[in-house]
């Protein structure tokens, strides 16, 4: 360890001690240990490597140097990956934005000062249409590039967006299917994006073009038994234990459960809303029985924290623009606090507002695949798995492929067919192989 740190380690150890004190470091639990990670970013407005210096000062003392029980069920790494800020491209953060403001929020954006105000039109026209803000994200990224390629192709240096055709689009794609070797939903996506941009934008539309949509190859979905699925949740504990119960429990998608707010859990109706999913569409999945004790549990920890949070002058979460507007105070409101927050504040660089985010779904999904692992689980695991192995599982137990439907927010059931491949029907023998009966 670098001199310059060791001082650092040493106080950050030291203000953990303080915090527990009179306890003795063998005698304090788990949920003591990381209820004291937010507490302490808070207090000193640590940003993300001095979150993570904390966590490797405080691992060693309780874990190499205490030997303490329970930091050995704390999960550092998930932690470590959880605590870091959303970025200013990340849904959540950009949804704040104007779409003038996201493309100028981007780093990749800032160097094509002449693409900027096509750039800027297009995420407005999207935003106007009400379209998903991934797409929108997805498709300015998507012509950017076009515009680069186009740029760096052109004689003179620099190209005039309208007089751009069909057969720079042709080049463009030929280039990802053939130099780039990218997959065909890749390329249908740029395809998409391109025809959206040239119809919508430039009042261009793209007719008669030689390339067509590339065919997507059938995939059949990965799927977990339930004996995967246990073997799987021992592995994970604390926060992620939860999270990953809660998706395999319902069939929430990864950014549905992540962005779940305290409002939208009812355990008197055992039910979950789900808002703004899919499609900006809202659906109710059931509560299962076995997660209300421990999601409560889990809530009243959030509470405590959301009270430290107001006390100290924050508490104030990210809501949509005209909730915002029409109900001034409700960030600060309990019902609107995430369920899974980060355990780290964010200040928003153009408005000074203190906010607590959901935390960062790419911890969750590095401690669900190294679960994977540790389990010996030799399948792609990931959020996408759970609930995979949620709908077929339901669909092995007997129940309507409608109402399977329903519970995964599909708008076509010929979605939800897919998982018909892929279970074990009740009564109906698999075919055998004629290796097996020689």
């Amino acid at each position: 360890m670098p001199l310059g740190q060791r001082r650092w380690y040493v106080e950050r150890a030291e203000a953990f001690v303080a915090a527990v004190h009179p306890k003795r470091l063998v005698e304090i639990s788990a949920a003591e240990i990381t209820a004291f990670f937010p507490r302490y970013a808070r207090e000193q407005q640590l940003n993300d490597w001095q979150f993570r210096q904390m966590l490797d000062a405080l691992q060693l003392l309780l874990v190499d140097v205490a030997a303490c029980p329970a930091a050995r069920e704390v999960e550092w790494d998930y932690w470590r990956e959880s605590g870091d800020t959303l970025a200013a491209d990340h849904p959540t953060v950009a949804a704040a934005l104007s779409p003038e403001q996201a493309v100028d929020a981007h780093p990749i954006y800032a160097k094509a000062a002449e693409h900027r105000p096509l750039l800027k039109q297009l995420a407005r026209t999207l935003r106007a249409q009400r379209y998903a803000l991934r797409t929108e994200q997805t498709y300015v990224t998507w012509c950017h590039r076009f515009l680069s390629f186009c740029e760096k192709r052109s004689t003179e240096g620099s190209i005039d967006p309208t007089k751009l055709g069909k057969r720079d689009v042709e080049r463009f794609l030929e280039h990802l299917a053939v130099d780039r070797n990218v997959a065909a939903s890749t390329q249908n996506q740029a395809l998409n994006a391109l025809v959206y941009l040239f119809r919508q934008v430039l009042q261009q539309p793209l007719d008669d073009m030689a390339f067509g949509r590339a065919q997507r190859p059938a995939r059949v979905p990965t799927v977990l038994s339930r004996d995967e699925v246990r073997a799987l949740l021992a592995q994970l504990k604390d926060t992620p234990q939860l999270l990953a119960r809660l998706l395999y429990g319902t069939g929430m998608r990864l950014m549905e459960g992540v962005r779940l707010r305290v409002g939208d859990v009812d355990f008197a109706n055992r039910y979950i809303v789900v808002r703004n999913g899919k499609g900006d569409k809202d659906r109710v999945v059931p509560l299962p029985e076995r997660l209300i004790e421990p999601l409560q549990a889990h809530l009243e920890r959030v509470r405590a924290l959301h009270r430290e949070d107001l006390a100290a002058g924050a508490g104030a979460v990210y809501l949509p623009h005209a909730l915002a507007r029409k109900a001034p105070n409700a960030p600060r409101e309990w019902i609107w606090q995430y369920c899974f927050p980060s355990s780290r504040l964010t200040t928003d660089p153009k408005g000074g507002v203190v906010r607590r985010h959901h935390l960062h779904e790419a911890g969750f999904q590095k401690a669900l695949k190294a679960a994977g692992i540790a389990a010996g689980i030799a399948k792609r695991v990931n959020s996408h798995a759970l609930r995979h192995s949620f709908a077929t599982h339901l669909l092995e137990a007997g129940y309507d492929i409608r109402t399977v439907q329903e519970l995964l927010g599909h708008k076509d059931v010929a979605t939800t067919m897919i998982y018909t491949h892929v279970m074990n029907r009740p009564g109906v023998l698999p075919a055998k192989s004629p290796i097996d009966v020689i």
